[in-house]
C-alpha cells in the first residue's frame, strides 16, 4: 500500500465549561479573546484516526490545518506533540466572524494550496457551534466524496477506503475512492497522549507573528531548525475572495444572545421507601413533567 497524504482539519474552541458574561460581542460573534480555549474534542478523534492510519501505512504524512487567531497555533503544537508531520495556520483578522459557509470556503482554499492529498479528516462537529456543517461543505466545494460519522477505518487499499459509520440506530459499512473527506464521530478511539520526545522537539515551534515577541533563545533555535517555524497563511497567501470570508461572506447572522441561568427554589430529600417514590411520581405527573 502506497503512503497517503492526510490533511487533518482542527479547530481551537472556547472551553464551554467556563463561559462568562463576556462570551459574546455586541455583533453576536464569539468573543474568543475573553474565553479559555481547548482542542475541539471531535477533532482530536480525527487526529487519532489519522495517526492510526500512519501507524498502519509507513511513509504516510499528516498535515494539520487550522484557522483562527494567533493563539490557535497551540493546535499545531499539540498536533506535533502527538506525531503530526506538518502544520499550517490560516490567520488574518479579515477571517474573523466567519460562519460555516465562510469557514469552509477559507479552509478549502488552504486545502487546495496543500494539494495533492488523499484524505481529509475532521471532527463531526465543533462544540462552539454544533452544526456539523463545515466538513460536508468542504467536501462539496472540493467536489470529492464524503463519509460522515466515521468511527473506524476497516480497510485501506490502493483504490478505496472502507469505514464504519456510527448512526443513531446502528452502524453502516461504506467505501469511498480517493481522495475523500471523512468526519469522525466521538465514539472513535480517543487521541493518544503527547510523546515526551516530540514535546521536547517542538515546544519552541512558533508562527512568524509569535516570533516577533520571542526571546533570543527561541530566535536562535529557529535559525538553526527551520522546521520549528509554523507556516502562517493570510488572505493573500491562499488567494481568498474578500467577499467570501469573515463577516462579509457569512449569511448567518446572530440576532440576539441571551444568558439564561437556571436556579432551583426548593429541594426535597427523598428516601428509597415506596411511599417517597410514589409521592415523587405523583408530583411529577401533576406538574406534567412525565405522563
Amino acid at each position: 500500500m502506497r503512503p497517503l497524504k492526510i490533511v487533518v482539519l482542527a479547530k481551537q474552541v472556547p472551553d464551554t465549561r467556563n463561559v462568562g458574561p463576556d462570551a459574546m460581542k455586541p455583533d453576536g460573534t464569539v468573543n474568543r479573546g475573553k474565553l479559555s480555549t481547548v482542542f475541539n474534542p471531535d477533532d482530536l478523534h480525527a487526529l487519532e484516526l489519522a495517526l492510526n492510519i500512519k501507524d498502519r501505512i509507513p511513509g504516510t504524512e499528516i498535515t494539520i490545518l487550522t484557522m483562527g487567531p494567533q493563539k490557535a497555533a497551540d493546535i499545531i503544537r499539540e498536533g506535533y506533540y502527538r506525531g503530526v508531520d506538518y502544520g499550517v495556520m490560516i490567520s488574518d483578522r479579515r477571517f474573523g466572524g466567519a460562519d460555516t459557509l465562510a469557514t469552509s470556503y477559507t479552509l478549502v482554499k488552504g486545502i487546495q494550496k496543500l494539494a495533492p492529498y488523499d484524505l481529509i479528516l475532521g471532527g463531526r462537529q465543533a462544540i462552539d457551534g454544533d452544526t456539523a456543517q463545515v466538513g460536508p461543505q468542504c467536501a462539496d466545494k472540493l467536489n470529492i466524496p464524503q463519509v460522515t460519522y466515521v468511527e473506524e477505518i476497516i480497510e485501506i487499499n490502493e483504490n478505496e477506503i472502507i469505514a464504519r459509520r456510527r448512526l443513531e440506530k446502528g452502524i453502516e459499512i461504506v467505501s469511498s475512492p480517493f481522495p475523500c473527506l471523512l468526519t469522525v464521530h466521538g465514539s472513535s478511539p480517543k487521541c493518544r497522549s503527547r510523546h515526551a520526545k516530540k514535546v521536547m522537539q517542538y515546544k519552541y515551534a512558533r508562527t512568524k507573528t509569535e516570533l516577533r515577541s520571542a526571546n533570543e533563545l527561541i530566535l536562535t533555535l529557529h535559525e538553526k531548525r527551520p522546521y520549528l517555524t509554523i507556516p502562517e497563511w493570510s488572505v493573500e497567501d491562499i488567494g481568498a475572495d474578500l467577499d467570501k470570508i469573515g463577516l462579509s461572506g457569512s449569511p448567518t447572522k446572530v440576532k440576539s444572545v441571551e444568558s439564561i441561568v437556571l436556579t432551583s427554589n426548593e429541594a426535597k430529600i427523598l428516601s428509597d421507601s415506596d411511599a417517597d417514590i410514589e409521592m415523587m411520581i405523583k408530583e411529577l405527573i401533576e406538574h406534567h413533567t412525565i405522563g
